[in-house]
């Protein structure tokens, strides 16, 4: 019975930490801080960053970030014909570049042009 109480009692633990969630995006920008239009793709697939996996990333000029407090998956399926690891996107931003990363706190993605020219530097 000790057993059983024990092995629940875990289960238990482990569901609550597992539920835990970090810091959500802000719904609306701050007024204080600078709202930047960026592009937004996969950094791997379009923006040609180093990295294993598909994560989400910002371009402003010619200088790429991998983004920290959003995923990729975020919006919507990243493989999909408009997704992310397929098309550069607009989007309005705000944070800031901490450790190579760009850290926001702000993320809203423009609705897609019709026929917007995409850039690919990894020669894909």
């Amino acid at each position: 019975m000790k057993r059983l109480f024990f092995f629940l009692f875990s289960l238990l633990l482990a569901t609550v930490a597992s539920a835990q969630t970090g810091k959500k995006l802000s719904v609306k920008p701050d007024p204080a801080k600078p709202l930047l239009s960026v592009e937004a793709s996969c950094g791997k697939c379009k923006f040609g960053l180093p990295g294993k996996n598909c994560e989400l990333a910002v371009r402003t000029g010619m200088d790429a970030y991998y983004v920290q407090g959003a995923s990729i998956d975020d919006f919507g399926d990243a493989h999909d014909k408009d997704g992310f690891c397929n098309a550069i996107r607009k989007a309005e931003v705000q944070g800031e570049v901490v450790n190579d990363q760009f850290r926001v706190t702000y993320f809203k993605l423009l609705p897609a042009s019709k026929k917007e020219p995409e850039k690919n530097n990894t020669g894909n």
